[in-house]
């Protein structure tokens, strides 16, 4: 065989759990390329020979996850028959859960699909979520499901990455005095938008402690009450004027503040 060895790839789903045990699988070969074709939501005999001439034309390791018996049956005599080399990785495993259930499978495809969905639209909610936090990318707000404004320290990132770990593509934007929010926050639908609000007092506790933390002095203006009174008068002021939701973040876990969030934007 000349150049990278070739594996097929089936499945009359996504193709993914095949995909991940394969990569799993090779992770102990370090040194060898591999090309890997996948081939998703094979259902027909004529796919099935498509693929199957193509493995056979550059001697490639067919790897199959089908459910469907009489396609799997098919895949494996024509395997067989041609010389090709395949690896059957659902129909054992289904017959020997069959028997210990003591029942036949469904053999209905994409089962596990609805899982990897709600899966990768996390994955994608909290890649999202990570890229727009602290103002970051503005840009792109209009495609956020949530937004969340507010004056430093008041939980706009644990928040974020909460409400993104429940599937929201969440962006978040700082307001701070003496510089104009960004102007595409006042472009994208109000209704998606949140702004917080906490307690003076207990803003100047986190503020200092932060402060304390970073080995800087905590008397500053950025832990002055008055500055920090100032600092809440005028976001407050903005999300009166946008029409934004307020929440009030003292004292409560993020869990409670992302159910409120939810509920006031009418998101459940």
């Amino acid at each position: 065989m000349t150049g990278s060895p070739n594996l097929y790839l089936l499945s009359d789903a996504t193709g993914e759990t095949a995909e991940k045990m394969v990569m799993a699988a090779l992770t102990q070969f370090r040194k060898k390329d591999v090309r890997i074709s996948r081939y998703s939501h094979v259902r027909t005999k004529n796919a099935i020979y498509e693929v199957l001439d193509e493995a056979l034309q550059n001697q490639g390791l067919v790897v199959y996850t089908i459910v469907n018996r009489e396609l799997a049956q098919m895949v494996n005599d024509e395997c067989n028959s041609l010389g090709v080399p395949s690896i059957d990785l659902i129909t054992p495993l289904l017959m020997k859960f069959s028997e210990f259930l003591g029942r036949d499978p469904g053999e209905t495809p994409d089962l596990l699909h609805g899982v990897d969905e709600e899966y990768f639209r996390r994955v994608e909610a909290l890649e999202f979520t990570i890229k727009h936090d602290d103002g970051q990318e503005v840009r792109q707000l209009a495609n956020a499901d949530i937004i969340l404004a507010g004056i430093s320290r008041t939980s706009k990132t644990p928040l974020s990455v909460y409400l993104a770990h429940r599937g929201w593509k969440v962006a978040n934007v700082p307001l701070v005095k003496g510089i104009a929010p960004p102007p595409e926050l006042f472009t994208v639908d109000p209704g998606r938008i949140a702004g917080l609000v906490i307690d003076p007092q207990r803003l100047v506790e986190l503020r200092a402690a932060r402060l304390r933390n970073l080995g800087q002095d905590p008397k500053t203006a950025y832990a002055d009450f008055e500055e920090i009174e100032e600092e809440l008068a005028a976001s407050k002021k903005i999300f009166r004027k946008q029409h934004w939701v307020m929440i009030d973040v003292t004292g409560k876990a993020v869990e409670e503040t992302a159910n409120e969030v939810l509920v006031k934007l009418g998101l459940k």
